[in-house]
C-alpha cells in the first residue's frame, strides 16, 4: 500500500530528500493510517457485548450494594477481555505474516540510464541547483531481522493427560525469578515460548488469592506454569550452574479438579497442530 520511496521537502532556501526505506518506519506509517479504523472496530465489538456487562454490573450492585461502583466493574471487565485475548493466536498470526513477507519478491531495480557510461570517471551533469543533503534511514545490511523457527508445542509435555489433581503448579512471575530472570518481567515466556502456560481467569485468580498463592491482581494477567517443566529447565546446561538460580522462590501448589480440566482444554487448544489447521 505504501509505494512512495522518497518524500521531497522544499523550502525557500534549501531542499532536503528523506528516504524511507526502513521497514519499521514504513510499517508504522501504515499502522498510523489504519489506527482509527482499528479503534472503531474495537469499539464496535465492545458495544455489541456492553449490554451483558451493564446487566451483570446492575445485578451485582443490587445484590451486594454498599460501595459497589457499576461503572468501575464494567471498565475492569472490558480491560480483562482485552488482556485475555488468545496470546498464542496472536503470535501464530505474526508468524504467518512474516512468512508471507518472505514469499513476496523484491522489486527489481530499474536499469541505470547511464549504464553505457558506467566506467566513465566524469559524473553526468545535472541542470538546476545541486540537491541538498540526503538524510538516510537505511539500516546496515547485517542488521536485517531474522525470521525465527516456529515454536513446537507437541510431544509428551503437551499431552493434556499429564495434568492431574496431583500436578503442582507455580506462578509465572515466581518461575521467572527462580531462574534468575527476575530483573526482566515476563522474560521466561519469551526465552522459553515452548513452555505451557495457563492464563488464569477471574475465577482462578479469586481462588488463588483466597488461598494466598498470589495477591489480588485486578485486571492484570496471571500465568500458571507446571513445576515439573521449571525444574527440568533448572537441571539443564543453561541454568544448572547459574549463580542466580533460586528454586526456593517457586512455592508450588495444587489446584482443584475444575481448574485442572480448564488447563487441559487450554493445553489442547494451544498445541501446534491446531495452529497448522489455521
Amino acid at each position: 500500500m505504501i509505494k512512495h520511496r522518497q518524500v521531497h521537502r522544499r523550502g525557500r532556501r534549501s531542499q532536503m530528500t528523506v528516504s524511507y526505506t526502513d521497514p519499521v518506519i514504513s510499517m508504522d506509517l501504515l499502522r498510523t493510517v489504519l489506527q482509527p479504523s482499528f479503534n472503531e472496530d474495537i469499539r464496535a465489538v465492545f458495544r455489541k457485548y456492553m449490554k451483558f456487562f451493564e446487566k451483570a454490573a446492575s445485578n451485582v450492585k443490587e445484590n451486594v450494594g454498599g460501595d459497589v461502583q457499576p461503572d468501575q466493574l464494567i471498565r475492569d471487565a472490558c480491560r480483562s477481555c482485552l488482556e485475555h485475548v488468545n496470546h498464542d493466536l496472536f503470535l501464530s498470526c505474526c508468524f504467518y505474516f512474516f512468512f508471507f513477507l518472505l514469499l513476496v519478491p523484491q522489486r527489481a531495480r530499474q536499469p541505470d540510464d547511464s549504464s553505457g557510461q558506467r566506467n566513465s570517471p566524469i559524473p553526468k551533469k545535472r541542470k538546476g541547483r545541486p540537491p541538498g543533503a540526503v538524510v538516510q534511514y537505511d539500516r546496515p545490511a547485517q542488521a536485517k531481522p531474522k525470521v525465527s523457527e516456529p515454536v513446537r508445542r507437541e510431544g509428551p509435555k503437551w499431552d493434556p493427560s499429564r495434568l492431574t489433581e496431583n500436578s503442582t503448579f507455580v506462578l509465572g512471575s515466581r518461575a521467572n525469578k527462580a531462574l534468575g530472570m527476575g530483573g526482566t518481567r515476563g522474560r521466561i515466556y519469551i526465552k522459553h515460548a515452548e513452555l505451557f502456560k495457563y492464563a488464569a481467569d477471574a475465577q482462578d485468580k479469586h481462588w488463588l488469592s483466597e488461598r494466598q498463592h498470589m495477591r489480588a491482581t485486578g485486571g492484570k494477567m496471571a500465568y500458571l506454569l507446571i513445576e515439573e517443566d521449571i525444574l527440568g529447565l533448572a537441571r539443564s546446561e543453561d541454568y544448572k550452574d547459574c549463580p542466580d538460580l533460586k528454586l526456593d522462590e517457586l512455592k508450588p501448589f495444587l489446584v482443584p479438579l475444575w481448574m485442572v480440566e480448564k488447563m487441559q482444554k487450554a493445553m489442547d487448544a494451544q498445541k501446534t497442530e491446531n495452529d497448522l489447521v489455521m
